[in-house]
């Protein structure tokens, strides 16, 4: 169950959006809820800061405590400002931060727009704490009910965790699809079917499907197919080799981090 979760807040657009989902979630598992603000400094003319916290920050976090404190009422909450601008102590912190809840609410990259987050933030958190995170991507409308999750299966002990992970976001779902990738049909059915009563001693339905891996653009697949099943949630181990051993563990999960359409549940 989730009883302790945290979102990660910051002067971006999006910021609110996560807040949304995080609430959400916080209320329909009563779980506590703590937004944490952390983001780089805002580097101009320069490239050097007087002072820290600068004016800027002060007033980002300021109207982020705000908005945090009017979204959260009735619940059990805590604001938290990791007071750094230098981009290795805020990839550092927010990761040391998350250690200590059972999911982190995150929010993709978005390389064409305004950031102020390091564009490794989340990728860092996920090699570093331990902990599952949802990752909302940064456009598009987004509920926290989730009733058609895609579980990436390929056996990895990644995987098993996003699987384990992923439990208290698909209990009221409709049916799950599990999706497995491997090189051979009937190892893959075998697999899948274990993922399938896994799932329904937790009164989860589900569907398995497998995709025989014939080339590299396995991550790719995984998105189209995800889009085509109507996929509102997609679940899958972080840094995992998905069948190339050959292929850096990281580049899969940069890759759906990247270009993901819908929010993900990745663990490592």
């Amino acid at each position: 169950m989730l009883k302790n979760v945290m979102v990660h807040l910051d002067e971006g657009l999006r910021s609110m959006a996560r807040l949304e989902i995080a609430v959400a979630l916080a209320k329909n598992n009563d779980a506590r809820l703590v937004g944490v603000f952390g983001q780089r400094a805002n580097y101009k003319g320069s490239g050097l800061i007087a002072s820290w916290p600068s004016d800027q920050h002060l007033q980002a976090g300021q109207l982020s405590r705000k908005q945090f404190e009017l979204a959260t009422q009735g619940l059990r909450t805590e604001w938290v400002d990791i007071n750094s601008g230098d981009d290795s102590e805020v990839l550092a912190l927010i990761s040391e931060k998350a250690r200590y809840f059972d999911l982190v609410i995150m929010g993709q990259h978005d390389e064409s727009g305004t950031n102020f987050v390091p564009a490794e933030l989340v990728e860092e958190v996920l090699s570093n704490s331990g902990r599952p995170v949802l990752v909302i991507p940064y456009i598009g409308n987004f509920s926290s009910t989730f009733k058609r999750p895609l579980i990436a299966w390929n056996a990895s002990r990644e995987a098993a965790h996003a699987l384990n992970d992923a439990l208290p976001l698909m209990r009221n779902c409709e049916k799950a699809i599990v999706l497995s990738f491997d090189s051979s049909l009937a190892r893959a059915e075998k697999s899948c079917q274990e993922v399938s009563i896994q799932l329904s001693c937790h009164g989860i339905a589900s569907k398995a499907e497998v995709m025989v891996i014939e080339g590299i653009g396995v991550m790719d697949m995984l998105l189209n197919n995800a889009c085509d099943q109507g996929a509102d949630l997609l679940v899958m181990g972080a840094h995992s080799h998905f069948g190339f051993p050959f292929i850096s563990r990281g580049a899969g999960t940069r890759h759906i981090l990247k270009t993901m359409v819908l929010p993900v549940l990745m663990s490592s």
